[in-house]
């Protein structure tokens, strides 16, 4: 480390990429940097000043270069470059691998129009990619109902139909071509078709309708209502087609707009094309994120990655907040209001429907990596130090003040550990007080904890109820000295609201939050632990009280008649000498009078 550290001292003041390597030789990490002294020295400070993922990876450093650019645009591509090529472990990485469709016209003197995966550089012209193939398939065969395409592999050349190479296929006799290869159609006519198509694939919807209505005008003025009728026909195929694309207002202009979703170990981001006042193109992007980035550069990545993949963007970008890198000539904009807000907001909530259903998936391909995420949410939400690995939920349960019990549910891992589940009945409150209660079973829990198993404390505390209830929990907590070991809070069920001590306002959760999600859990299994609990004990009461009413009938000899009769009505039926066999003729009369008393009167 030591020689390291004296490595760093002679980094240059000047922008470039670095990279970290193993003791095996292996590329670990690559950066960029404005100033490659200054920033590699940030990761060579102590321990305790770098996160803890940061600090793991800087402890598997045993060698670093580097390499000097002319701007920071510079150090952008070359690092995009470098991670592509060494997929370095701590680095941010794609998480889809997979190639997206494009649409291509062929550099042909007849071009075709088809959906690839494959780029090649021969010429033609490629529109994307698109994040759904239904969506790109369906445009191009939009493109073939509305135009006259080909769809053969001809050569088709000036030469080969003047010389009558090619027959005509069956899509000529149908009428869905017009017979390029027997020159039923010019070139020139052609390319108009292929120029329209590409002019929509661009955005220029609302011109093409624009100028197809103006040409149905002139025709109807000159008594050509055929030709108008080609164009109406033509006008309403497209409106009907754009109608189903999101309409943007024209004032918003051709931009880009990008956002960003992220959690403990990865980002979601989403791209859309504004051109025309429609959105002509989207795509969503998973990043695995193997150290705690900035997310100013997970942002910068997204935007050069989305670069690499379509080329120039445009000179206006929606952001969220601002990348750590902006393209040359480039502005980026963070809107507070206005359609280039619900454009941002349009864009985000689809980011969020990608991070749900990656999660969605990796709950079950990956319970572990899927639990944690859930608990680093429900930790930034409560605004937590520690990750609440154990959680524990209490709950009163009583009523009318008859039996009153309570409930304790764990779970760990967010996952319910059923043997640790507890049991209490209620020793020292008389009657129905909530309050009280809770009070009793948080410090008979805790101070028992304390004693036996101190360092299996839990780091959250859940309290079924409102205000009263974490008021007096968070007092047996002060009384224990647990207050700054564990955080407590309570969960009051009409609204799912999450009470905090000392905060007189709630805090609400997204309702679609796996934070809640699981807070509610744990709170409905701590209700029907404790009813459960409730209900065995009320009708244990109930079966029993008529016998223990009785004078001289005690537990012990209630327990006797019980196993020989098997319940209370049996030994109601049962004569005073079958009674007497087992308890004495004194008490047996007294029995059976006192359990048939209701119906001799």
């Amino acid at each position: 480390m030591s020689a390291l550290t004296d490595k760093v001292k002679l980094l240059p003041h000047s922008p470039g990429v670095y990279r970290y390597y193993d003791s095996e030789g292996n590329v670990i990490y690559v950066g960029k940097a404005k100033d490659l002294h200054k920033r590699v020295a940030q990761y060579f400070v102590p321990a305790e000043r770098l996160t803890r993922k940061t600090a793991v990876m800087v402890s598997k450093i045993a060698d670093l270069q580097y390499t000097v650019v002319e701007s920071e645009a510079d150090a952008l591509l070359l690092e995009n470059n470098l991670i592509k090529q060494y997929k370095p472990r701590y680095n941010i990485l794609l998480k889809d691998s997979k190639t997206y469709p494009w649409i291509c016209v062929s550099a042909d003197d007849f071009p075709k129009v088809f959906l690839t995966r494959r780029v090649v550089r021969d010429g033609s012209r490629y529109y994307g990619p698109y994040s759904s193939v239904i969506h790109a398939r369906n445009l191009v065969e939009f493109f073939h109902s509305f135009y006259p395409l080909r769809t053969c592999n001809l050569k088709i050349t000036s030469d080969a139909i003047l010389r009558r190479k090619f027959r005509p296929c069956l899509n000529f006799h149908i009428g869905k071509c017009l017979g390029c290869c027997i020159g039923g159609i010019s070139k020139e006519t052609y390319n108009e078709n292929i120029e329209e198509i590409v002019r929509l694939l661009k955005g220029g919807g609302s011109e093409i309708i624009a100028h197809y209505k103006s040409l149905m005008m002139a025709s109807s003025d000159n008594m050509e209502f055929e030709k108008a009728q080609i164009y109406k026909e033509k006008m309403l195929s497209l409106e009907n087609h754009y109608s189903k694309s999101i309409i943007v207002g024209n004032a918003v202009g051709d931009v880009d707009v990008f956002s960003l979703v992220s959690d403990a170990s990865d980002a979601f981001g989403n791209f859309l094309r504004i051109r025309g006042g429609s959105i002509v193109q989207s795509l969503n992007l998973g990043f695995r994120l193997n150290i705690e980035e900035d997310a100013s550069s997970v942002l910068g990545m997204f935007i050069q990655e989305v670069r690499t993949k379509f080329g120039s963007l445009s000179r206006e970008l929606i952001v969220p907040f601002q990348p750590d890198f902006v393209p040359e000539g480039v502005i980026c904009r963070i809107p507070v209001k206005g359609e280039r807000l619900s454009l941002l907001e349009l864009s985000a909530k689809n980011a969020r429907e990608m991070q749900l259903n990656s999660l969605k998936q990796q709950e079950h391909t990956d319970p572990d990596e899927y639990r944690i995420k859930v608990l680093e949410e429900l930790r930034q939400a409560l605004g937590m130090r520690e990750l609440p690995e154990h959680i524990e939920c209490f709950d009163n349960s009583n009523i009318q003040g008859t039996n009153p019990v309570a409930s304790c549910v764990v779970f760990r891992g967010a996952k319910p550990s059923k043997k640790d589940y507890r049991h209490f009945k209620i020793k020292t409150v008389i009657g129905a007080n909530d309050y009280a209660s809770m009070k009793e079973v948080v410090n008979r829990r805790y101070s028992r904890m304390l004693a036996e198993n101190p360092d299996d404390l839990p780091q959250l505390v859940v309290i079924d109820g409102g205000k009263g209830q974490l008021s007096f929990a968070y007092q047996a907590l002060l009384e224990l000295g647990l207050t700054q070991r564990l955080t407590v809070i309570g969960l009051a069920k009409r609204l799912e609201e999450v009470i905090r001590v000392g905060d007189p306002y709630p805090l609400f959760i997204d309702r679609n939050s796996r934070a809640l999600k699981v807070l509610q859990q744990i709170r409905d299994e701590a209700h029907r632990f404790g009813i459960t609990f409730h209900r065995n004990l009320r009708s244990k009461a109930q079966i029993t009280s008529a016998l223990r009413q009785i004078k001289g009938v005690g537990e012990k000899t209630e327990q006797r008649l019980l196993l020989h009769f098997g319940s209370v009505p049996r030994i109601a039926a049962a004569s005073v000498q079958e009674i007497a066999a087992l308890v004495g003729e004194p008490l047996a009369k007294l029995i059976h009078q006192s359990l048939n008393n209701s119906d001799e009167e």
